[in-house]
This record gives structure tokens, C-alpha cells and sequence, in this order.
């Protein structure tokens, strides 16, 4: 059993959403950080069982900016973390999913991250993460 890491949450009002996670639900900001390679800025809020990941494009081009086109802000995915990310990877190719990311890449917090394709997943997108620490 792997614990939820984090809730990615898709936003355009990256600002006005961090205010109404601190002001409404009591979440403290932790962490802000951009991602170059996946053309995203991200801050992450403490709750008291997981954290929120509130992401927004720095790119139109970007994966996240097509996901708000066509869906809008919301739940944009559920990570785990894993010990093992590459064995978590592997094993799940083994057992017939689809991997987005067949090799893990860098990720927020100096993790690394791999995505599990929706269909593979009864449509949610799922991300593993291996923390540095």
C-alpha cells in the first residue's frame, strides 16, 4: 500500500487559489517551485494528511495548459509515493498498463515522477513519485 503524496489540482489563478486554500480550508503554503521541464509553477499547501499541488502552464503549449482547454481547473491527478519508482514502473508495465512515462524524469521537490496513463486507470491520471528524502 503507497500513500497519497499529493492532489494536483489544475488552476490559471494560481495566487487567488493559494489565498483561498490558506483562508478557507487552513492549508500553509509550503513550497513554490517551477518545473522548466514540464512548463508548469507549482505551490505546494500542507494539509493535515497530504498535500495540495495547485499547478498552472507557463506555456500554452504545455500538457497542463491543453488539460485547462479542454477540461478546465480541477483535479488534474493523484500521486503516490514509492519507494522504488523504476520497480514500480516496471512492474506495472508487467501487468499490462499504460505508462505515459516509461522512465522516471525530475520533479518538484527534487523527486522523481512518472506518470500512469488515464485508460489504464479507470480515467483517473496518476503520478508515482520517489522522494529524495
Amino acid at each position: 500500500m503507497f500513500p497519497v503524496d499529493h492532489i494536483g489540482i489544475a488552476t490559471r489563478a494560481l495566487e487567488d487559489d493559494i489565498k483561498n486554500y490558506e483562508q478557507n480550508f487552513g492549508c500553509v503554503l509550503d513550497l513554490r517551485e517551477e518545473v522548466p521541464s514540464q512548463k508548469v509553477k507549482l505551490a505546494f499547501l500542507k494539509s493535515d494528511n497530504t498535500l495540495i499541488e495547485l499547478l498552472t502552464p507557463t506555456d500554452p503549449s504545455s500538457a497542463l495548459a491543453k488539460f485547462l482547454d479542454t477540461r478546465g481547473p480541477g483535479i488534474h491527478h493523484i500521486c503516490f509515493r514509492v519507494p522504488d519508482i523504476k520497480a514500480e514502473l516496471a512492474r506495472l508495465k508487467k501487468l499490462g498498463h499504460k505508462l505515459i512515462d516509461e522512465t522516471p524524469r525530475p520533479g518538484a521537490h527534487g523527486s522523481l515522477i512518472a506518470f500512469i496513463h488515464p485508460k489504464s486507470t479507470g480515467g483517473a491520471l496518476i503520478e508515482l513519485c520517489q522522494r529524495s528524502v
